[in-house]
């Protein structure tokens, strides 16, 4: 079974930073694309940031591009997302996610069928 636990979390202020991270176990990690969702209150759940599997190719929403920065570490099981230059429209409960097929980039929620179960990001203006 495949596990996912994000952590890095919290409250900070306009124009900050935080740095995510998702734990994986359960299977060959570098196998498989890993993904960042974020959902508000109120709103549906958004990608934020993709790496595809194997060599880590990153992908990105439009609002996040330029701001942040996703990277996984192969021999760690663990995927990060650097978050600078936050906003107030940022803040969420974040999540990671995993297919469970070799998909190379996914996007859609539903090519997602591991999730972990958030942190929440709080960005105060």
């Amino acid at each position: 079974q495949v596990q996912l636990v994000e952590s890095g979390g919290g409250l900070v202020q306009a124009g900050g930073s935080l740095r995510l991270s998702c734990a994986a176990s359960g299977r060959t990690f570098s196998n498989y694309a890993v993904g960042w969702f974020r959902q508000a209150p109120g709103k549906e759940r958004e990608f934020v940031a993709g790496i595809s599997r194997n060599e880590g190719t990153p992908y990105y929403a439009d609002s996040v591009k330029g701001r942040f920065t996703i990277s996984r570490d192969n021999a760690k099981n663990t995927v990060y997302v650097q978050m600078n230059s936050l906003k107030a429209e940022d803040t969420a409960v974040y999540y990671c996610a995993a297919p469970r097929r070799t998909v190379n980039t996914p996007r859609s929620q539903y090519d997602f069928d591991y999730w972990g179960r958030g942190t929440q990001v709080t960005v105060s203006s």
